[in-house]
């Protein structure tokens, strides 16, 4: 069984849904992946002339930036209240990050263009990224996206060219729950989002009891949705690594060309469920389980270590 290391931690995995996979040839990336849609930014409801002035906002208003923030990152500190989100809204505007450090927020519509990585990075609880594109985020270990919270919805974003060559395990997303980052993430809904040309995996999620040794100990991550996704890796065994994560459905996605096989579950990801994903006919494995996985695993028969 494969386990990759981050440069401040160690890295994991994701699982999935029941029945067959379908093999198809997989050439050129269609336009946008199943269920995705380019989205229409909301309207503003408040704009603000910058960093400073985002603290006047109130729970349901649709937030604006008219002075452009091409090279900062954006920082959201503040969120709304669960039936009355804050939402930001790019409406394209490029920012050079974005750092979420709030509950009950909406960001939509921003372009990161080589942004300091991880391009986005989220820590809060009822938080949804929709509608966004990281192209190419750099330094530290490469990762397009990190999330660590309950009630996250990461939606309908492209994230590309996430690179290796440095050293770092470049995901398209990531999670873990270590004593630094000691936060399990549940209830995750991830759907209709593009990862293009990364290197190393499109999900990679570690709970609290990480079979690297480095997990916290501290809570549960359990119930995830990965669906309707579509997934280039370029280099890992796998496109989906999953360890210590329970209740995992994986449903609807497109694997490409690359990998191994396409899912990895280990360290008791339990409950796993398996259903209607593409794969690229180079791939022979969609899903690799470890024993301890296999309770309540419905799903394509596994055909090899995760």
């Amino acid at each position: 069984m494969l386990v990759f290391r981050r440069i401040l931690g160690s890295a994991a995995a994701v699982a999935a849904l029941a029945v067959p996979c379908t093999a198809v040839p997989v050439g050129a990336a269609p336009a946008l992946a199943a269920g995705a849609h380019a989205g229409t930014a909301p309207a503003c409801t408040r704009h603000v002339a910058g960093q400073a002035s985002m603290d006047a906002a109130k729970p349901g208003d649709v937030v604006c930036l008219d002075t452009a923030v091409k090279a900062k990152r954006l920082k959201i500190t503040k969120g709304g209240t669960p039936g009355k989100p804050l939402t930001y809204s790019g409406a394209g505007q490029q920012v050079g990050g974005i750092d979420i450090d709030a509950d009950n927020v909406i960001v939509d519509g921003y372009t990161l263009d080589k942004p300091s990585a991880p391009g986005i990075e989220i820590h809060g609880n009822n938080v949804t990224v929709r509608n966004n594109t990281v192209t190419s985020p750099h330094g530290g270990d490469g990762d397009g996206l990190r999330f660590f919270g309950d009630n996250i919805t990461i939606a309908h974003n492209t994230i590309s060219k996430t690179d290796n060559s440095t050293g770092a395990h470049a995901d398209c997303m990531q999670t873990f729950a270590t004593d630094d980052q000691a936060v399990a993430s549940r209830h995750l809904l991830v759907d209709g989002n593009r990862c293009e040309q990364v290197d190393n995996m499109c999900l990679i999620g570690e709970g609290p009891n990480s079979e690297a040794g480095d997990g916290s100990g501290v809570g549960v991550s359990e119930d995830w949705t990965f669906s309707n996704n579509y997934c280039q890796t370029k280099e890992a065994s796998q496109t989906l690594m999953i360890d210590d994560v329970q209740h995992l459905t994986v449903t609807g996605n497109t694997w490409v060309a690359g990998p191994d096989h396409a899912i990895g579950l280990q360290n008791h990801s339990t409950d796993a469920h398996v259903k209607d994903n593409k794969l690229d006919p180079s791939i022979k494995c969609e899903v690799g389980i470890d024993k301890s996985s296999k309770k309540g695993y419905e799903g394509p028969a596994p055909r090899c270590d995760p």
